[in-house]
């Protein structure tokens, strides 16, 4: 089927160069399995995480620990629902080009193995969990469900973005109470912002795929807006910032704290001038800003304080 694509869509999201390619073949399987060799993701899990420690006012010891802490629980869990939802998505996978080369849907990796792999990583994600309050605790035994469901949303339903927003988004919930001990008001518009946040951003990661997914019974909001995109992003992103503001109030931040969201505000809109969803490489692009605008996000919450 790859083959029968034009040459602009034959889009892999496997990357042939930097340090993953020099691992010794079994061992480079995994880390693509990980996604190790393309980290916006983990950077992408994690700062819901950053933004509601900083906000939750902790200690800096316990704030620097909880952070390296939430950093390395990233990392695992993502490669955790990189291998679930590669899991689920192996026959598929091998009916979209940029997908069609992973390890599970190419047979580099078996599915017995990757069952293997994902339970040491909820092992590696257990003792992580345990270091943490009783609150935050069972937030993250929820999370599993949130990840074992993800890979069925594109399955039922046009807004799988949604699915992966309350998924990725759970770490803001679960880093105020592991920093403040119980959940608070904060929490309601920084997870509802964190959500829309993410829509908007998987939204324009999902245009890659939006001929192939449609091929292949594929849904998403690519697919459902279409051309509309810019429209449905300035929602998004619009009520983002919004939230995050209401957020920020919420949490006693002072008024430089709003006046710093206009940085992340900038690069958003600038996501949604430059889209074109018709260029693959673009979409990924303006997708990979999003860490950027993560970053200062936080920022913003150091300064505010």
């Amino acid at each position: 089927m790859r083959n029968a694509l034009p040459a602009q869509r034959r889009f892999t999201d496997i990357r042939n160069t930097g340090w993953v390619t020099r691992l010794p073949p079994r061992i480079r399987n995994y880390a693509l399995l990980a996604r190790l060799d393309r980290p916006i993701g983990i950077w992408l899990l994690f700062l819901p995480g950053l933004w509601s420690i900083l906000l939750a006012g902790a200690t800096p010891e316990r704030s620097a620990i909880l952070i390296a802490l939430f950093a390395i629980g990233a990392i695992v869990m993502r490669t955790a629902g990189c291998t679930v939802n590669d899991l689920w998505d192996r026959k598929l996978d091998r009916l979209v080009a940029r997908t069609a080369s992973r390890p599970l849907a190419s047979g580099a990796i078996s599915v017995p193995q990757a069952i293997v792999f994902l339970a040491l990583l909820l092992i590696a994600g257990l003792v992580i969990l345990l270091l943490l309050d009783r609150t935050a605790q069972i937030l993250g035994v929820a999370s599993l469900a949130l990840v074992a469901l993800y890979p069925a949303a594109k399955r039922v339903t046009f807004w799988p973005q949604m699915m992966l927003g309350f998924t990725f988004g759970w770490g803001a919930p679960m880093g105020y109470a592991a920093a403040h001990g119980s959940l608070a008001w904060p929490v309601l518009p920084l997870y509802a912002g964190t959500i829309l946040w993410i829509l908007g951003y998987d939204t324009i990661y999902a245009h890659q795929d939006r001929e192939d997914d449609a091929m292949a019974g594929i849904k998403s909001t690519a697919l459902k807006f279409g051309a509309r995109t810019r429209t449905f992003l300035t929602i998004c992103y619009g009520g983002a910032i919004a939230l995050l503001a209401i957020a920020f109030i919420l949490a006693g931040l002072n008024e430089l704290a709003l006046m710093m969201l206009i940085l992340p505000a900038m690069l958003l809109g600038w996501q949604i001038v430059r889209l074109d969803i018709n260029n693959p490489a673009r979409c990924l692009a303006l997708f990979k800003l999003n860490r950027d605008v993560g970053l200062l996000i936080a920022l913003a919450i150091l300064l505010g304080q």
